[in-house]
């Protein structure tokens, strides 16, 4: 157990009404600053021992940082082999000692066929293979919700990479395969894309089971909404038992353990060791404006909505996750890739939060490398499926195959 102290300054500027409901289930020392006793949860991988499964390999395609590879290794499945067709997350998985034994590339999943891993797959000789993937999203961003259907056509989408990697499963004929992709796929203006996912497992031979999680509700320190498609040549009914929840739904289930609160993730990480050589001061227009707002709100803090004496903002006029703050005892908020300027979550010191927090709280080991520039860690990081999530998803998909 660790003390974790948050002084007075870091939330002076909060009305008194939103300040006092703020400070509620806080203890405070006799200087008015709160302490927080808190347990760091994270884990480490490089020099861990994993006794994988005889019978199931894994080719990982979009690899990214390799938040799903890491899943699915500690899920008990080797990864051989992976692509990107970023350099920088290459060479993030190079470092990492825990994917000596994968053969990694950078590529284009474009210009290769299923004949480029023919002498890998002699060589591994798996009894049965899986195929682990995210297909880039952004057709099926929300941004895509401001383009008007006539304008926009997932399928068409030179950005699509689902059609592609369709091809390759069609060629090496996986036993099962994950394909990852943000929850905005199943709004109804991608009710073709989705609709033509299902025709292409069903005619290559696989049977499909969606899985639509919230990953908060599996005990990852972050909401973050996303679909898991996992296709089986077996038929399958696959599911993730819900296991962490809010008060109201702990007590009315009492196998539901609380939501994971991010201070026991990224405690740890509030240290000058952890920050060097990043710009983590928010300067410019709304630089005071964030100091105002109390822990675990947004924007709509400073608004006539909220009551605020003094309101700067109208509620409904801006990004839900303008100047949104993580609150210590709740889990975080969704980390994006490519944040604004003034897109939270920001942290509860009025700060951006640090690679190494934000890598925590998607889930990815504190002994974890990352390579790049900050710009280009936080956006491998961001992109990712957070790898304790991975684990579950790939467990769940080989009960299947």
């Amino acid at each position: 157990m660790s003390l974790y102290k948050i002084e007075r300054e870091f939330f002076q500027n909060v009305t008194e009404h939103q300040r006092e409901a703020m400070l509620t289930n806080f203890v405070l020392d006799d200087d008015g600053n709160i302490v927080i006793p808190y347990t760091h949860k994270g884990y480490t991988v490089n020099d861990l021992k994993i006794d994988y499964r005889k019978d199931v390999k894994a080719i990982s395609m979009f690899s990214g940082a390799g938040g799903l590879d890491i899943g699915t290794q500690l899920a008990g499945v080797k990864v051989i082999s992976s692509l990107d067709i970023f350099e920088d997350s290459v060479e993030t998985l190079k470092m990492n000692k825990f994917f000596d034994h994968t053969i990694h590339e950078v590529g284009d999943i474009t210009k290769i066929d299923g004949k480029h891993y023919e002498k890998l797959l002699k060589k591994e000789n798996p009894e049965k293979l899986i195929i682990v993937g995210g297909p880039p999203c952004q057709p099926f961003s929300k941004a895509g919700y401001w383009v008007t259907n006539e304008k926009r056509n997932s399928n068409d989408d030179p950005r699509n990479m689902i059609v592609p990697y369709f091809k390759i499963i069609s060629e090496l004929q996986p036993d099962g395969f994950v394909l990852e992709n943000v929850e905005s796929i199943l709004h109804p203006s991608n009710k073709t894309a989705v609709e033509s996912i299902y025709e292409n497992m069903k005619a290559l031979g696989y049977h499909c089971s969606l899985l639509r999680v919230n990953a908060a509700d599996y005990g990852i320190p972050q909401k973050r909404k996303r679909v898991f498609f996992l296709a089986s040549k077996k038929e399958i009914n696959a599911t993730l038992v819900k296991t962490h929840g809010n008060e109201k739904e702990c007590l009315a289930n009492p196998d539901l353990l609380p939501y994971e609160r991010v201070i026991d993730w990224i405690g740890k990480f509030d240290a000058v060791e952890f920050c060097e050589g990043e710009k983590l001061e928010t300067e410019g227009k709304w630089e005071y404006e964030l100091t105002c707002i109390p822990f675990g709100k947004n924007y709509i803090a400073l608004s006539e909505r909220e009551n605020h004496p003094n309101p700067v903002f109208v509620a409904g006029k801006r990004y839900w996750s303008s100047l949104l703050k993580l609150h210590p005892f709740l889990p975080s908020w969704t980390i994006i890739a490519s944040p604004g300027h003034w897109e939270g979550p920001f942290h509860w010191k009025n700060r951006r939060l640090n690679i190494r927090e934000l890598a925590a709280i998607q889930t990815f080991p504190d002994d974890y490398a990352f390579f790049g520039s900050t710009y280009s860690q936080h956006k491998q990081i961001g992109n990712a499926v957070p790898p304790l999530l991975g684990k579950k998803v790939v467990e769940e998909l080989c009960k299947w195959i």
